[in-house]
């Protein structure tokens, strides 16, 4: 069976399933409510079965089908008009990227600073989420681009490893520990700590380093924002273990930084979906990224390019306001 459907069509259902009503996606698209009731009608007697249930204005489960896939078609149409515009070497587009807390913090901000130099029509919408989070909404679409965790990410999505970064204890420089260069992983036994949730990946690799040194760590408190663990233990709320890229470098004066014996490095990676090929405007941001890592001074202390990262040296010099290690100026 061939199916006459157009792209009004997807655009209208993807619209009611965004908006809530035909009313309001009509108001998104610049329409009117009729044209949307139209449009979905033709798409349901092509499909044969009901999309929309008119009395309560939700997808059947037929819809929600449909509007999966439609916003994969939406996409892939956007990444053909970019992949031809950026032929002029003109690169357009609109890029989702989605980071970890601890990652965004020190990111985010130089990818703002960077991409308007470099690309000047390229919009960036950022989503911050936990590492499995960034994997749901990397596999529905929500997201384009994910910084995120190893190993992280689910079966429908790819990851290529970006950097390694120390697992430090966090402490006042008034602390007792303080004096000393590093802890081992036993002594952490006798501290209440700010930790993950159980089940996530970070806490997860906690407790089996903990395991294997024979020890049990204290929560004092156990939460789903690594983020929030550090806003809290840089407040001297408590102590925390954290990424090194968790902490800024004008609270460094203020907090020392302990490596743990017998705790490895945190991998983070670069996400993408395994269907479909990234646009130019994914594959500009990814290029932008892997500079972003491989320049020792935008990184914080502590982390480190792997793969392809440290690999390949970045071609063109990035410039702007943060060419400096931009860790000084930002918030934990």
């Amino acid at each position: 069976m061939v199916l006459a459907m157009d792209l009004r069509q997807l655009q209208a259902i993807v619209a009611i399933a965004e908006q809530g009503s035909f009313s309001a996606a009509a108001d998104a698209l610049s329409t009117v409510q009729s044209n949307v009731s139209t449009h979905v009608k033709k798409l349901e007697r092509e499909l044969g079965t009901q999309l929309v249930d008119r009395a309560s204005g939700q997808l059947t489960d037929a819809g929600a089908l449909v509007v999966a896939r439609a916003k994969r078609v939406l996409r892939e149409l956007d990444a053909l008009t970019a992949d031809v515009t950026a032929l002029s070497q003109e690169i357009v587009g609109t890029v989702r990227v989605g980071a970890i807390g601890t990652a965004a913090r020190w990111l985010v901000p130089q990818l703002v600073d960077i991409t308007p130099l470099r690309h000047p029509q390229l919009h960036l919408v950022f989503v911050e989420a936990t590492t499995t989070g960034l994997g749901e909404q990397l596999s529905s679409g929500q997201v384009d681009v994910g910084v995120l965790a190893l190993p992280g990410g689910g079966p429908e999505i790819r990851t290529i490893p970006l950097y390694e970064e120390d697992l430090v204890l966090v402490v006042p420089r008034d602390h007792p520990f303080a004096e000393h260069q590093s802890v081992p992983l036993a002594a952490l036994a006798g501290i209440p700590l700010f930790l993950p949730l159980p089940g996530t990946a970070f806490r997860d690799e906690l407790d089996a380093q903990a395991e294997a040194a024979g020890i049990t760590l204290r929560a004092k408190a156990e939460m789903d924002s690594v983020r929030l663990m550090a806003s809290l233990t840089f407040d001297r709320a408590g102590y925390s273990v954290l990424p090194a890229g968790a902490i800024p470098a004008y609270l460094q004066s203020s907090f020392a930084q302990l490596p743990i014996v017998g705790l490895p490095p945190r991998l983070v990676g670069v996400a993408q979906r395994r269907r479909g090929l990234p646009g130019a405007p994914v594959r500009a941001v990814l290029e932008i990224l892997s500079e972003i890592i491989y320049d020792p001074d935008r990184v914080p202390a502590g982390v480190r390019p792997v793969g392809a990262a440290a690999a390949h040296p970045p071609i063109v010099p990035i410039a702007g306001p943060f060419a400096r290690r931009h860790d000084e100026s930002s918030a934990g």
